[in-house]
């Protein structure tokens, strides 16, 4: 294991336990640096508990309780599924209804997981919060700020997905395992008997275990407007079921017979209408972003040269970013032209390890 990981002693830290390796290996290290350790589980789903397929407790409240009760730590389960529900699912539905693709996690975090940890903290008398997350932060005394950096293994680094903390979090947040590997995490869980050592990560958003937005949107009473599917041109070749069931970049599912395979350019909820192209007509010069939250500095006064990714799973590209007037807004210029640009999903802005910040692609331009 690295030293740097053991630098948090002498806190007392409420740490987020998942039920998975990750939150507990980080909690374990903490408790091991010397730090007082108070563990939370947030229940987030099902909605109601009559919805509910686990026998209770849930599962990963059980796992979590477990990995407390071999670390000797206290632990308790907080209900959070009102304020899930209405914080994320919600706006997943209603980003999905307007045409968009939604990344709800980078929601959740900031109004759901890291707020309530941020609360909880203070009542249960914890100086710091801390998650598995694979991320570091430093205070910088030059910048006067707190920093978000990558996590050291780049297969794992979820810096993408907490973009949009802010300074109140940053300033009380751990990520022990921002250093790691997860081969290391593994085997650090095996050394301490963790009864969640060898358990599996999942890689499906949490309120859709089975994968399938659509039939969760269904599930949800979005049965869809049908219209057209036209190209550039403004020419009809086929009939859509509703524009919550696309995603710009889409290829399958499409129903359409053509010479060359045709994918989702636009969504255009305004005209019900699905816009398709040929592949190379899926590249965009660049992105207005909004919502834009900055952590390394503090505000965009002027265009800056960065890399970018616009989608978690996207390698970072060259970009400029530059400010817009309306507050909370910029506009993204790659340096080369990239696919799939999808309003919903967010824009993370680095200088090598380190975020500057990021913002929800408003429009592809």
């Amino acid at each position: 294991m690295r030293r740097g990981v053991f630098s948090f002693n002498r806190k007392r830290v409420l740490v987020a336990l998942s039920g998975g390796v990750d939150s507990a290996v980080a909690a374990a290290l903490l408790k091991e640096s010397g730090c007082e350790v108070v563990g939370i589980t947030f229940q987030l789903w099902p909605e109601k508990a009559a919805e509910a397929t686990d026998t209770p407790p849930p599962a990963a409240a059980e796992d979590a309780r477990c990995v407390a009760e071999r670390l000797g730590i206290e632990h308790e389960v907080a209900d959070l599924r009102e304020a899930f529900a209405e914080e994320v699912v919600a706006y997943f539905t209603r980003e999905y209804g307007c045409g968009r693709t939604p990344n709800p996690c980078v929601i959740c975090n900031r109004k759901i997981k890291f707020a309530a940890l941020l609360q909880r903290a203070q009542q249960r008398h914890c100086s710091h919060i801390a998650t598995g997350h694979y991320a570091r932060v430093e205070y910088s005394p030059q910048r006067g700020r707190y920093l978000l950096k990558k996590g050291l293994d780049p297969a794992k680094d979820q810096s993408y997905m907490l973009y949009n903390l802010t300074q109140e979090h940053l300033a009380r947040c751990l990520f022990p395992l921002g250093e790691l590997t997860k081969k290391e995490v593994r085997a650090k869980a095996r050394e301490l008997g963790l009864p969640v050592a060898e358990k599996k990560e999942s890689q499906e958003i949490c309120f859709i275990p089975e994968g399938d937005y659509r039939a969760f949107l269904k599930r949800r009473g979005m049965e869809g407007l049908p219209g057209n599917i036209v190209n550039r041109r403004g020419e009809i070749l086929g009939r859509h079921r509703g524009v919550a069931f696309y995603t710009v970049g889409q290829r399958r599912g499409l129903g359409l017979a053509a010479p060359r395979p045709l994918y989702v350019l636009e969504i255009r909820p305004q005209d019900n209408t699905i816009v398709v192209g040929e592949r190379e007509e899926l590249y965009r010069q660049g992105a207005e972003l909004c919502g834009l939250n900055l952590i390394a500095i503090p505000a965009l006064e002027q265009e800056m040269e960065v890399t970018v990714k616009i989608r978690y799973t996207a390698p970072e590209v060259p970009a400029t970013i530059s400010p817009l007037p309306q507050e909370g807004r910029a506009r993204l210029l790659f340096a080369r032209p990239q696919a799939a640009v999808a309003p919903g999903q967010a824009a993370v802005l680095y200088r090598d390890d380190l975020v500057i910040g990021g913002g929800i692609i408003d429009a592809a331009v």
